[in-house]
């Protein structure tokens, strides 16, 4: 391996990257903030949006259990995906991602292990009104900080360096 994280494979000649364990944590993170940042505006901002729907909203889901069976166990499992793939906390976008994949998680377990505490709170924090909206405000404020994190131009920390503009290739004789 030389210093610019490359090494030579000595069966085929093919050389090949090589990736410390922080540039593959950093990747992993920006591609959850690829995914996490754009989510977060787009719910936030609708959600706002939509205020006057979310206590009919909220009501319905209450109302037939069916809904806390079918998306419980998507929710939990998105937040245990989460979870499992990404547990680091080394910078700021890395600990808003591992604290999200815990708080969807959870989300989850209460939608499917207790519903109606569930429905609960949704309805308290949904009445909060201009705390509400704020609060939505702040989670598209992440989002767009989650988005740049995930789309910003590529940094030395961001991705390994390519060994060639060729693709590697078995060296002809």
């Amino acid at each position: 391996s030389d210093t610019h994280g490359h090494r030579l494979d000595q069966t085929t000649g093919a050389t090949e990257v090589v990736m410390s364990s922080s540039q593959g944590s950093w990747i992993r993170t920006r591609m959850f903030a690829r995914v996490l940042g754009p989510f977060f505006v787009i719910v936030s901002i609708t959600a706002v949006a939509r205020t006057s729907e979310m206590p009919a909203l909220i009501s319905d889901v209450g109302a037939n259990p069916l809904w806390s069976w079918v998306a419980g166990p998507f929710v939990l499992v998105g937040g245990l995906v989460m979870i499992a793939l990404h547990s680091y906390w080394r910078s700021p976008a890395a600990v808003i991602v591992s604290i999200s994949g815990w708080l969807v998680a959870l989300r989850g377990l209460l939608l499917l292990a207790f519903p109606t505490a569930f429905i609960s709170m949704a309805n308290s924090v949904i009445g909060m009104g201009a705390l509400w909206r704020a609060a939505c405000i702040g989670f598209a404020a992440i989002g767009l900080y989650l988005t740049y994190v995930g789309w910003m131009p590529g940094s030395r920390r961001s991705a390994p360096q390519a060994a060639s503009a060729t693709p590697d290739l078995p060296r002809a004789a």
